[in-house]
């Protein structure tokens, strides 16, 4: 069976891309089984909206995660999980050698005035950023790391990135994956209904607008500490 990591930091188009190959007849999709589990191992008083509702949601076990939903059983040949970065902690991570995996990737100067909207005055450590590279580094070191998807590039050009990724994970691309119904999908966790309002407006993946906005100063300091680690990645990113 084809199992897919996509490693995304908050507040990117990681839910339009779990809704792109959610249009797929032999796919699968998982929206962030580690959630509970990251919110178990931190200060759960963090500003998370729906905390408990998220912890009593899933699993909090990250093992038992790993074990029963990354390496469950599924009906289709093909299973997508989506996943937050930070939400590796306190486990092991050789599951990710186990899988094909995929690095989706953002502006941080983008990530965190979206973030901060939701939960004000977000950390390193929110973002995610810097544990991308981690990761990153990581399956490049074991040669699991199958691609890494920048959002700006492909709403530039989805079907052609969506093409390229496709070829890399040994699926063949689907035009379906370019459209989806409005509103709220069976696949949304729980935690929808705090984070996904747009996404849920939308039909597919918007083009890309180059949007004008200022930062606080220590969010645009932030910014600036992410910057070095978006564009090691960047520089292999699939191109549009």
């Amino acid at each position: 069976m084809n199992r897919i990591n996509v490693w995304s930091s908050p507040r990117n188009i990681s839910t339009a891309f779990m809704y792109s190959f959610a249009q797929r007849n032999d796919t699968t999709v998982v929206d962030e089984p580690l959630y509970a589990h990251y919110l178990s191992k931190t200060d759960s008083e963090a500003g998370h909206p729906g905390t408990a509702e998220v912890l009593a949601s899933q699993e909090n076990d990250g093992d038992r995660v790993v074990e029963d939903v990354i390496f469950g059983a599924y009906a289709t040949p093909v299973a997508l999980f989506k996943q937050m970065t930070h939400h590796l902690i306190h486990i092991d991570w050789s599951f990710m050698l186990r899988t094909q995996n995929v690095m989706l990737i953002r502006n941080p100067r983008e990530i965190i005035h979206s973030y901060s909207k939701v939960i004000p005055n977000p950390a390193m450590h929110d973002i995610g950023v810097e544990k991308q590279l981690e990761v990153y580094e990581y399956l490049s070191q074991h040669n699991r790391l199958n691609a890494v998807v920048d959002a700006r590039e492909l709403l530039l050009n989805p079907s052609v990135v969506l093409s390229q990724l496709c070829e890399r994970l040994g699926l063949s691309f689907d035009e379906n994956m370019l459209k989806w119904a409005p509103g709220a999908r069976p696949e949304d966790g729980v935690w929808a209904k705090h984070w996904y309002s747009k996404v849920h407006s939308s039909t597919g993946f918007e083009p890309y607008e180059e949007r004008q906005f200022e930062l606080a100063p220590n969010l645009e300091k932030l910014a600036e500490q992410c910057q070095p680690f978006y564009e090691r990645l960047y520089k292999v990113a699939l191109k549009a």
